[in-house]
């Protein structure tokens, strides 16, 4: 049985409390209370501060993330839950939201689902839902760090993230907006077919092998591949709220009360910092979409649709998953020249993609391979 990614992370937290798994501190040592957190803090916002100023700045910002949009299907309201509390869809979706502690009363949220009637969320979701307005106070959130991988050194505050934990209402209403969003894109056939996160059976895996079987059968072709693993460098964080609300509108068919809930939910997000029992002040975050949320990471893969049309464009072969992506083509080794210059001409037009739409390229950690039998990369003189 195949399991989703929420399903998957839920599994593995409920193995590590078996077996009584506790990770180590990785907080840095050079810091002492609360200055750390302040540290980061500044730290991540100065970066996306910077970025942003310096994409601004760039005359490429002013195309192309306006391209001719398909036609496509309108959706301007959001069908509400069934407002039976015997319903098995309304009891399903408060049972099964990807629930934690509240931030600032920890085990309140088991106490919220046990003691509030399914009615009651039940109309508050539906009010959400049909007034096209997520809350100000839904768009608060606390947030903590951690390493990006266990092996980093932890005194450097480039090695870290920030993961962000809403309020109960928010976990809630997010998986109820995102199942409608999914049925409204698979049913109209609007899913990015490039993409894996959010596609039925589609996991990491599947694109894992996608990739190696493309590659294996070229290698008995008797042809190289060119693979290109690109890196964003905070991708999440610094999608363009306009663009993004255009794109929604123009490629996806979304009105009405559906895109100014939408909007709603993508401005004026703030966080804070907690630790222990202190809460640092209120930063308000004007761009990016929220990372460890199940919609933001959906937002993430409605908004970077368009560049796997500019990839497909350039006659290059391509897989994504979330913000990873893997460029790849094959070719005979009489074509190296012309095969080359072909993929850096497409890698040119992606690097423009990606500034026009506030996107920024880690070259450093961007990876470019040769694959192919040692016969026929031993011919290679350039």
């Amino acid at each position: 049985m195949s399991l989703d990614s929420d399903s998957r992370e839920s599994l593995w937290q409920t193995v590590n409390k078996i077996l009584h798994r506790k990770s180590s501190s990785s907080l840095p040592t050079t810091f002492h209370g609360t200055s750390l957190f302040t540290a980061l803090l500044l730290f991540f916002t100065g970066k996306i501060s910077k970025r942003g100023l310096s994409l601004t700045s760039n005359p490429a910002t002013s195309s192309p993330h306006s391209p001719s949009p398909p036609a496509t299907p309108l959706i301007s309201q959001f069908s509400p839950l069934p407002q039976d509390p015997k319903s098995k869809r309304s009891c399903s979706t408060v049972q099964t939201s990807n629930l934690t502690q509240i931030p600032y009363s920890p085990g309140l949220s088991k106490m919220f689902i046990c003691t509030v009637p399914v009615s009651t969320i039940t109309n508050i979701v539906n009010f959400s839902l049909t007034s096209g307005q997520f809350h100000p106070t839904l768009n608060e959130s606390v947030i903590s760090s951690m390493l990006k991988t266990p092996t980093l050194n932890k005194e450097k505050l480039s090695n870290y993230r920030l993961n962000s934990n809403p309020s109960i209402i928010s976990r809630i209403i997010e998986p109820v907006v995102k199942c409608r969003r999914i049925d409204h894109l698979t049913s109209n056939s609007l899913f990015n077919s490039h993409q894996s996160v959010y596609c039925k059976h589609q996991f990491t895996e599947i694109a894992l092998l996608y990739i190696h079987d493309h590659l294996i059968n070229a290698i008995r072709s008797q042809k190289i591949s060119c693979l290109c693993l690109l890196d964003l460098s905070a991708a999440y964080d610094t999608i363009d709220h306009e663009i993004s609300t255009t794109r929604l509108s123009s490629w996806f068919g979304i009105h009405g009360s559906v895109l100014s809930w939408l909007e709603s939910y993508l401005s004026s997000r703030c966080f804070r910092v907690k630790r222990e029992t202190d809460l640092f002040s209120w930063y308000t975050s004007l761009c990016g979409v929220p990372q460890g949320f199940v919609l933001g990471r959906l937002l993430f893969v409605v908004y970077t649709t368009r560049f796997s049309t500019l990839i497909s464009c350039c006659s290059l072969n391509h897989h994504l998953y979330a913000d990873d992506s893997q460029l790849f083509l094959s070719f005979l080794l009489t074509h190296f020249d012309s095969s080359i210059d072909h993929f850096h001409n497409a890698l040119d037009q992606t690097s423009s993609w990606m500034t026009a739409n506030r996107f920024t390229l880690n070259f450093s950690k961007t990876e470019f391979l040769l694959i192919g039998l040692s016969k026929q990369l031993a011919k290679i003189n350039n």
